[in-house]
């Protein structure tokens, strides 16, 4: 017996008094109805407790139908006390106990506790003391258990053994029991077990129904689910429902949906069910997803009772479709209506500011987040980090990771090893992703294209290559962003051949696959591999890009192709409708420079009529370094230095220029601008992987481990060659000057040096 029981059989007979009719007038029928209006009343178990304790004293505890009944009520609070009822179910003899003892405990744990129910229901089946058959609710009770456990092989047996009893196949209760076994089927992922229970089922309700479009929806199987929808309009049209119609939409709620979503949409609106906030939400939502914003918008506007999902679902959608500015517009409305938003409001409006930027916003959902208490969530603190990350703020994305850094979840330490990649933190997020193997996490696919690309933009082809076979043990295949992000990293790692080994072996090849290999030819001086790529991409009917057509460009910039530059410029607009952006001119301008046609370069900058800042002028400007024409290198410097350009290198070279003219005063102008604006030049950095290890060196630093070495050998090496005759050709007089002590060629040096230092200290 439970304390709870303990304490209403000592209670004092006043405090039952006002509860309970004197005991000897009370039956057992009277006794139930009271404990009926207790359950139905009162949120507090302190009536029901005053019950117990009169059916304790007068024995009436020992009836089945008032244990029973007792039973019910502990389980029917708002917070159901399951040790109560156990002990008043144990108080019952076990030659006592009938199908309703043993379901009235089974019915709440297959809610609240389903293995245990799964234990009850088995317990109730061999119990030796009494024979008892199950009943419909029985067999519900399991189904349900079976689903929430969730363990398939149980409700199998539950399913077989359902079969057996004649009482779970008749009349309504057939229907009851099948909706129950069709609906866990469901649940459990088994979708075609489910479509077989229901078309057997000889009699179905708006219950089935709804059941079995439920299962289609949570499958992603939206044509089967919608030709179950026209079925029951075919068959009994006088069970549709809110619900049924909710979760139609629901499961048509995609892209490929729309046109099925339309028509569920017409249906709706000529039954009158737009009246319901759920099938209002559901159409907001199907024209989100089917990214139809301007009808999700209209179907919002005309919505009479909103609540917080219906802000949630337009939240959501503008996010998901690019519109964070129109989003974070939404969530701003929603707070000055007065609604409070949900977590899931809170993850999309994060998502929103991480696509434009927006910190500021980002912080005040944050503090919302924490005033809510949802901060702690684990799938809300991933879209916080993932939000600080893409805004740059990388401090703040790690504070809120270690607050969760023994949780085992995948989408947490992606945002964090994303973030570290999209802040050029790149060793950093290789470390945490060994950590995240060390875990034992599981990578997604997302995982493995941020690491991915953290080992292309480091040149690092062994933890590249340990990842690829990571890859395959794994079983991810090379479908999808995961083949391109290694196809990618081989070629940036100059492997072509394994780069190009992978791009063959994808089973389905998208623009953004093209666009990798493309890249990496053209990257790696193949330019005639990349166009011919380029030719082969056309006939295979892949439509090419924005992205394609720069690779397309550099590919003729390498290979001094002015003509066919020229051709596949105008053939983006004209074949293709694609606007030439930035990259795009620069490309061109990139093309006639290298190939000596300055002129003609400077004749096009000056015909674009998009704002082009000072990229392009910087690239004329270093081309006519390499070229020495003067002139056109003037002109391009003052163009830059009228513009206000930051770099370091325009302010040298335009310098270097008037000191080979000799004109002095130009010069002296020249670095007295340079120091006014406040612009240094950036220090040189460079790496190298030996032995499984990334060496980083940058100018002036002596942090290395082997720095004495090196400096004692670059001393040495420097004496040996001035000892040759070895002196640095400059181009242009200045060239050391301008740069800072020590600065010239230095980060070079080291490398060279590391590599020839680490190879000989590593060999027997």
């Amino acid at each position: 017996m439970s304390s709870t029981a303990v304490q209403c059989f000592f209670a004092p007979a006043n405090a039952m008094a006002g509860a309970a009719p004197p005991a000897l007038r009370m039956s057992h029928t009277q006794f139930i109805e009271h404990l009926r209006r207790a359950a139905a009343s009162a949120r507090s178990p302190r009536a029901g407790e005053a019950l117990h304790g009169w059916a304790l004293k007068s024995g009436a505890a020992s009836h089945a139908p008032v244990s029973n009944s007792l039973i019910t009520f502990y389980c029917s609070l708002s917070r159901p006390l399951l040790a109560a009822a156990f002990a008043v179910f144990e108080d019952i003899p076990a030659a006592m106990r009938d199908v309703a003892s043993w379901n009235s405990l089974l019915n709440p744990l297959s809610r609240h506790h389903p293995l245990a129910a799964l234990s009850h229901f088995r317990l109730m089946l061999s119990s030796y003391d009494r024979i008892v058959l199950p009943s419909p609710h029985s067999f519900a009770a399991a189904f349900t258990a079976a689903a929430r456990a969730p363990s398939a092989s149980a409700g199998a047996a539950a399913h077989a053994l359902a079969c057996k009893f004649p009482s779970s196949s008749d009349g309504s209760d057939n229907v009851f029991v099948s909706t129950a076994l069709l609906n866990m089927y469901c649940k459990l992922g088994i979708t075609s077990d489910a479509r077989r229970v229901f078309d057997e089922m000889p009699n179905r309700n708006a219950v089935s129904w709804t059941a079995m479009v439920s299962g289609y929806a949570v499958g992603k199987c939206s044509e089967e689910a919608f030709e179950i929808f026209r079925l029951m309009l075919q068959e009994c049209p006088s069970e549709k429902n809110e619900f049924v119609t909710t979760a139609v939409l629901s499961a048509v709620s995609m892209p490929s949906g729309l046109l099925m979503g339309v028509q569920v949409h017409g249906l709706v609106v000529k039954d009158g069910l737009v009246g319901f906030v759920s099938v209002e939400n559901s159409l907001v939502t199907l024209y989100a997803k089917a990214e139809c914003m301007e009808a999700a918008l209209q179907v919002f506007g005309s919505s009479k009772e909103r609540n917080s999902i219906t802000w949630s679902a337009m939240i959501t959608g503008y996010a998901q479709n690019g519109e964070a500015d129109s989003a974070t517009r939404m969530f701003l409305q929603m707070h000055a209506a007065g609604f409070s938003p949900t977590e899931f409001t809170l993850v999309g409006v994060l998502n929103a500011c991480s696509d434009m930027g927006a910190l500021s916003v980002g912080k005040q959902a944050h503090g919302l987040m924490v005033k809510l208490g949802f901060e702690m969530q684990v799938y809300v603190k991933s879209a916080l980090v993932d939000m600080y990350a893409k805004c740059g703020c990388i401090g703040d994305a790690k504070g809120g990771f270690q607050q969760l850094y023994d949780v085992d979840d995948v989408v947490l330490w992606t945002a964090m090893i994303a973030g570290h990649v999209q802040n050029g933190e790149l060793e950093e997020a290789l470390v945490l992703y060994a950590k995240m193997n060390k875990e034992g996490i599981m990578p997604s696919n997302l995982t493995i294209t941020s690491v991915l690309r953290a080992c292309a933009c480091l040149a690092a082809l062994e933890p590249g290559k340990q990842l690829h076979a990571q890859i395959m043990k794994c079983g991810f295949g090379l479908g999808g962003s995961v083949g391109s992000a290694l196809s990618t990293m081989y070629s940036k790692c100059g492997n072509l051949e394994d780069g190009m080994a992978v791009f063959r072996s994808m089973p389905d090849r998208d623009v953004i696959a093209w666009n990798s290999i493309i890249s990496g030819f053209s990257q790696n001086g193949c330019g005639n591999g990349a166009l011919d790529l380029f030719e082969e991409m056309k006939l295979e009917g892949t439509a090419p890009d924005h992205i394609t057509f720069i690779n397309v460009f550099c590919a003729c910039s390498h290979m001094g192709l002015v003509d066919r530059g020229w051709f596949y410029f105008r053939a983006m607009t004209k074949d293709y409708g694609l606007i030439p952006r930035l990259d795009h001119y620069a490309c061109m301008v990139d093309i006639l420079s290298r190939a000596g046609q300055l002129k003609e370069a400077k004749d096009f900058i000056e015909s674009i009529t998009v704002d082009h800042g000072t990229c392009l002028w910087r690239i004329v400007l270093g081309a006519c370094r390499n070229l020495r024409d003067f002139d056109v290198g003037a002109y391009a410097g003052e163009e830059l230095m009228r513009l206000g350009t930051e770099d370091s290198s325009a302010y040298i070279l335009l310098s270097n220029i008037y000191a080979s003219q000799r004109k002095w005063n130009d010069v002296e102008r020249v670095r007295r601008l340079m120091r006014l604006r406040g612009v240094s030049k950036d220090l040189g950095c460079s790496w190298v992987e030996l032995n499984s290890r990334v060496h980083v060196f940058v100018v002036g630093e002596q942090q290395h481990p082997e720095a004495a070495n090196i400096n004692a050998e670059l001393i040495r090496l420097a004496k040996h060659m001035k000892d040759e005759g070895y002196r640095q050709t400059c181009k242009f007089p200045f060239d050391e000057e301008l740069d800072a002590p020590g600065e010239s060629h230095g980060e070079d040096q080291l490398e060279i040096f590391w590599i020839g230092f680490f190879t000989k200290m590593c060999k027997f």
